[in-house]
């Protein structure tokens, strides 16, 4: 049983044809898809992801549908400066192109590129690879968020194990009883101290020079 597609994911339709970002929208909100934002140019999409001024970001992107062929800047370009940004190298990209060019797809991908979909677009195609995509970039969120936890978790069980009393300095102990002052002036027993201040837990015995004076005593009386 496979996930289920998140289809409140936000995506960005980037392409400098208004006719081609059109057919894409269409094709995702027809599918159920929530309504895709647009960009008409790589320029556009950094002001949209809040990457140059006057920046305009708008909700978190879960996903970027990427024209290769724009005027100005292409894709495969726009592609690299994203995924420079380390809040934005998650985000999943699929390059649209008409060219087959090897070259080109190569170069898509070593910009960081996660897939991409040839023109004319055919929306089973679209849909297939959009809906792979999402569910990849949910996957890693998971993992992600699972990582954070464990860092957390890491960070409060050191600074736990640093606050663990810590029996250091002088101690003021009594010569005859063995008693200990504590910084209140209060005289307690040795065992009582080291319990309050440490982690230390105490079995009870006899030592062997102990037992023989108690030998002693007792075989005397």
């Amino acid at each position: 049983m496979t996930d289920a597609v998140d289809t409140a994911a936000r995506i960005l339709i980037v392409d400098d044809s208004s006719d081609n970002r059109l057919l894409l929208q269409m094709m995702l909100t027809a599918s159920g898809y929530s309504e895709p934002l647009m960009a008409g140019s790589a320029r556009e999409t950094f002001r949209r992801l809040g990457m140059e001024e006057p920046a305009d970001p708008e909700p978190a992107v879960d996903l970027i549908l990427l024209d290769i062929s724009m005027p100005e800047m292409d894709g495969i370009e726009a592609c690299r400066r994203i995924k420079a940004v380390d809040r934005l190298r998650d985000i999943p990209i699929i390059m649209a192109t008409a060219l087959t060019d090897t070259q080109f797809l190569v170069a898509a991908f070593d910009a960081g590129a996660m897939d991409y979909i040839t023109k004319p677009l055919k929306k089973v195609e679209l849909l297939a690879r959009v809906s792979s995509a999402l569910k990849l970039k949910g996957e890693m969120d998971r993992r992600k968020a699972q990582e954070d936890a464990l860092r957390k978790t890491n960070a409060e069980l050191s600074h736990a194990l640093q606050e663990v009393k810590v029996l250091r300095g002088f101690i003021p102990i009594c010569m005859s009883c063995k008693k200990i002052r504590d910084d209140t002036g209060f005289w307690q027993q040795l065992e009582s101290y080291i319990q309050k201040h440490s982690e230390a837990l105490f079995s009870h015995g006899v030592c062997p020079d102990c037992y023989q004076k108690l030998s002693d005593k007792y075989l005397s009386g």
